[in-house]
């Protein structure tokens, strides 16, 4: 033990209050928002609302700590506003002694793998209560604690940094997109339509059912979460625990997420990623290249045109979901293919450039991952200096 630390379990230092269960007819137009796991994880996600009375415990306010135990596990700090809490996700009261409220929050999130081990639930994978109260972290003492997450603060305002730059760097592309191209909900150019079904060169088919494993060193698992929110593939690399041929990705596929919180969510596969097979929630899109080219499909499903799509075509149920027919159905523009190849030509030059970032970003997480590591893990250890990261 790191001198002067104690282990303690996550309910001997805090109390956690679950959310209400709001049913589907108690939504209404107006009233307080309410906060589901999608508008934790997704910021573009719609919320529903209520405007009757809810038990004071769930009403959530600006820089509450909350932790979403069911189908995705997370840490958020909230500050959407006054909000109701609903079910599956935990409100954080301090009310058991000295922790700070960012230190849990680095905690919890440092055992999240370890909890995915142990959820249960046939439909909606969700870890107990007893299994999460029980979970032991590190406790130093309160100085130490608002020291550490000085430093974690520190590298996570780099990353946040980095990826705004990856953020302003999509803007620009989709700036490029409207400049050339025209807003899609006008067509003000003109552009004749078609419908994705028709400018594929395959029926829209959805991924494989298999499990994911370890990687195997060939051929890698491409899930809805391994997609980020600028489409580009997430570092937790997997590999299927059944390979069939008739999944492989080929250059320029188009994936859209079909089911849950990420649904629209889309990805334009780079052979850079190499073999490829996507899973059972991803509905894959071939583009017909005589016309249309993939960068510009891509770039077209990050348009406001296609984000209103999504929030009209998905069914207004806990979980959301849009099928293969309704994804082929969608109306897209077709310019000319020079113009297409002219934009695909200044993409890949933005593209560059984010791969750079990305290469810095992994960087910093890596250094990042590697100081959680050290201060959550259980390992006997001098407590050493934090002095060494400022």
């Amino acid at each position: 033990m790191k001198h002067g630390w104690e282990y303690k379990k996550l309910g001997e230092v805090a109390s956690y209050i679950n959310g209400f269960a709001f049913k589907p007819e108690q939504w209404t137009v107006g009233g307080v928002p309410i906060i589901r796991i999608q508008n934790l994880n997704n910021p573009d996600a719609s919320f529903n609302h209520f405007d009757g009375v809810v038990p004071e415990k769930v009403k959530v306010a600006n820089g509450d700590l909350l932790i979403s135990w069911s189908a995705t596990l997370g840490t958020y700090i909230w500050e959407g506003g006054d909000a109701y809490l609903n079910q599956h996700i935990f409100k954080v009261e301090f009310d058991k002694g000295d922790i700070d409220k960012m230190y849990l929050k680095y905690a919890v999130s440092s055992k999240l793998d370890a909890m995915a081990n142990l959820v249960h639930g046939a439909t909606m994978k969700h870890i107990v209560k007893k299994d999460f109260d029980n979970t032991r972290i590190p406790v130093p003492p309160l100085p130490v604690q608002k020291q550490i997450c000085s430093l974690l603060d520190k590298m996570n305002r780099v990353i946040e940094a980095k990826k705004e730059q990856l953020k302003e760097l999509d803007n620009l592309a989709q700036a490029i997109f409207y400049d050339m191209f025209g807003d899609p909900v006008t067509n003000e150019k003109g552009w004749e339509t078609s419908t994705i079904d028709t400018i594929s060169t395959e029926k829209l088919s959805y991924g494989s059912g298999a499990s994911a494993v370890e990687y195997d060193g060939q051929t890698r698992y491409i899930r809805i979460t391994d997609i980020n929110d600028l489409g580009d593939l997430n570092e937790d690399v997997k590999s299927p625990s059944e390979i069939d041929d008739k999944y492989l990705l080929k250059e320029g596929d188009i994936l859209f997420a079909r089911s849950g919180a990420t649904v629209g969510k889309t990805y334009c596969h780079n052979e850079k990623n190499g073999r490829c097979i996507y899973a059972g929630y991803l509905i894959k899109m071939r583009p017909n290249t005589s016309k249309v080219l993939p960068k510009y499909i891509f770039y077209y499903t990050k348009s406001e045109y296609y984000k209103a799509f999504i929030r009209n075509a998905q069914n207004a149920v806990a979980q959301p979901n849009i099928n293969a027919k309704q994804y082929g159905a969608l109306i897209t523009p077709i310019p000319p293919l020079p113009l297409q190849q002219a934009f695909a030509e200044k993409v890949e030059a933005i593209e560059r450039q984010k791969e750079l970032i990305n290469q810095s970003l992994r960087e910093v997480q890596t250094l990042f991952d590697s100081r959680m590591d050290y201060w959550f893990s259980e390992e006997d250890d001098d407590f050493g200096q934090l002095d060494k990261l400022d």
